[in-house]
């Protein structure tokens, strides 16, 4: 088994369409898929420039729920909450509204209440704790997704993204999730890109 730790921003499609690959890839490899917090407002909340062009800081809103899921009912929790949200934010109409965080919550079996996070600062330093952790496996170079693979002898392969515009099935899932872990596993690798981004396809 193959222990493979995915710090996510939920805000990110990209992001969401490598999460479901990789639960596709669970399904035919042997991987056990742990979910962990990252976010884009503190990796970017130095820079002089707005990557994201988020002015309001609107994207803190879904990681300080996230967040509180994890530290209140853990990543399996998270997990769970991550999929309801995300279905609703990149397949549904988009938007990071109060009632959308309850509903996910809801259909996650957790408690409503924990909408509250989006608005506090409270669970803040478990956002900032989740993120420094995943990119200090490799670096501020990169964003959202980090992948941390660890294998049954303890060694760890951590690497961006892959970064995917459509979802890819089944053995093609595997065969990518296999080659990802061969090219990351090489010393001394840095980086590798395809074609320029197509629009994301989330069917």
């Amino acid at each position: 088994m193959t222990i493979a730790d995915f710090w996510f921003d939920p805000a990110c499609p990209y992001t969401w369409i490598t999460s479901r690959w990789l639960l596709e890839a669970a399904e035919v490899r042997p991987i056990e898929v742990r979910w962990h917090v990252l976010s884009l407002s503190v990796l970017n909340e130095d820079r002089e420039d707005d990557p994201e062009n988020d002015p309001e800081g609107y994207l803190w809103l879904p990681v300080r729920v996230c967040a509180a899921v994890a530290v209140e009912h853990g990543q399996e929790a998270l997990g769970r909450f991550y999929t309801a949200l995300g279905h609703r934010l990149h397949e549904g109409d988009g938007e990071w509204d109060p009632d959308a965080f309850a509903t996910a919550l809801a259909e996650a079996g957790l408690p409503t209440e924990l909408t509250r996070a989006a608005l506090t600062e409270e669970y803040d330093p478990a956002v900032r704790a989740s993120h420094w952790e995943g990119i200090a496996k490799i670096g501020t170079h990169v964003g959202t997704p980090i992948i941390v693979a660890t294998g049954a002898d303890g060694a760890e392969s951590a690497f961006f993204g892959p970064v995917v515009s459509r979802v890819p099935r089944g053995e093609e899932a595997g065969r990518l999730w296999d080659g990802t872990l061969l090219v990351a596993g090489i010393e001394g690798f840095h980086e590798l890109k395809g074609a320029p981004h197509a629009p994301p396809d989330f069917s």
